[in-house]
């Protein structure tokens, strides 16, 4: 069975912590094996004090359901001291939040897309912390998709933003420690930066074979299915199509009114794409996109997760997506998107313009697939200098 950062930390707390008063960055999986939470496990330590909890995106327990729904802070009914969000006013933690505390220890669940915004958060308090002097640990869990490919272009700086800081590609392989610890190195050098790495875990191990619960990471990730999937299916935040969001099994059910089942379907089959088959399937988002508006489209169905590569099918459904629909109806969205004013939502999800321009201008999806490849290959070898895990 893996063992989490979390659980090594709880068995042996470090020296760092004695003494110091502790805040926390977490969420509804930050738990220990048996399920504890962390904010339990620390609020009952003798050697440390736990001063304050910090939250990111959909708040501490996941309690806000879609994107840019902000949330603000407040004092925990049991303990007594203050709970911080970091998606709301602001996204970096306030110095008079850092008075507060002496060392920030973060655990959140990461789901292996670029784009999930955990890690940004992180990236903001790495950065507010190196400038307070403030230590940060990070308590690391697995990549629950470790054994889906590298897929997708690598982020190009100019298209940075809050659902990407750093460059690496969109389905990227690493753990939030590892992100982390290239964040250090590419961005922020002066933060004191610790991590606590997993035991018995590979980077080829889907998050069904660690022994590990799955808890919601976030209102739409609701199993390790939709994780699969999410890395290429969310590119459709920034289109007129639906995602599936509003339905109970988002990012694998994507449609809109216009779309013809079995005619995109049938294009899908054609393209013979590994790791998958698509069905024909209808739904009624009961939020979001088309709410109420019957939509026609497709289920993804993952079968072979070490062949699927997520962008690449994204990719595919979205070109056969233009050539089956009528022309004029499939349209990528405009700005503001998750508090970018200028930048296509499409590119700073995609990671530049290109997957766009070649969508536009029709081009083979083969050749921006190969694309990607060669950025791919050169940000391995990088990343093998930091890479702690095996697989």
């Amino acid at each position: 069975m893996v063992r989490t950062g979390l659980d090594i930390i709880t068995g042996k707390v470090p020296a760092a912590f004695k003494r110091k008063r502790i805040g926390i960055l977490c969420h509804a999986p930050s738990v220990i094996s048996n399920l504890t939470h962390i904010t339990e496990i620390f609020s009952d330590m003798k050697d440390c004090s736990l001063t304050a909890i910090f939250g990111p995106q959909h708040g501490m327990f996941g309690e806000t359901q879609d994107n840019m729904i902000e949330w603000e802070g407040f004092e925990h009914p049991y303990l007594h001291i203050p709970v911080f969000s970091l998606y709301g006013k602001t996204r970096r933690p306030l110095p008079s939040m850092l008075d507060h505390i002496d060392v920030l220890l973060v655990d959140l669940q990461d789901v292996g897309a670029r784009l999930y915004t955990y890690i940004w958060t992180v990236k903001e308090c790495m950065a507010a912390c190196a400038v307070a002097g403030i230590p940060v640990w990070i308590a690391d869990r697995p990549n629950p998709i470790g054994s889906v490919p590298y897929d997708g272009p690598v982020l190009k700086k100019e298209f940075f933003s809050f659902v990407g800081g750093a460059s690496i590609p969109l389905c990227h392989r690493m753990t939030i420690g590892e992100m982390a610890m290239w964040i250090r190195e590419k961005h922020i050098p002066d933060c004191d930066l610790n991590v606590i790495w997993m035991e018995n875990w590979r980077r080829d191990t889907m998050f069904n074979r660690t022994g590990l619960p799955w808890i919601i990471p976030s209102p739409n990730m609701p199993t390790l299915q939709t994780a699969k999937v999410y890395p290429g299916t969310v590119l459709f935040e920034g289109m007129n199509v639906s995602e599936g969001r509003g339905t109970t099994i988002p990012f694998e059910l994507l449609g809109a009114p216009w779309i013809d089942s079995r005619k995109l379907s049938d294009n899908l089959r054609k393209r013979s794409i590994k790791g998958c088959r698509f069905r024909e399937h209808s739904f009624i988002p009961a939020f979001n996109k088309f709410s109420g508006q019957l939509c026609h489209g497709i289920q993804i169905h993952v079968t072979e997760p070490q062949y699927y590569q997520p962008v690449a099918t994204a990719l595919h459904i979205i070109d056969a997506i233009f050539e089956t629909s009528p022309p004029g109806m499939t349209e990528f969205r405009i700005p503001p998107y998750e508090y970018e004013e200028n930048l296509m939502p499409f590119d700073i999800l995609s990671g530049d313009c290109g997957m766009r321009e070649s969508l536009i201008q029709r081009l083979d999806p083969i050749s921006e697939i190969e694309r990607w490849n060669e950025e791919i290959e050169a940000f391995r070898k990088e990343f093998s200098a930091i890479s702690i895990y095996a697989g």
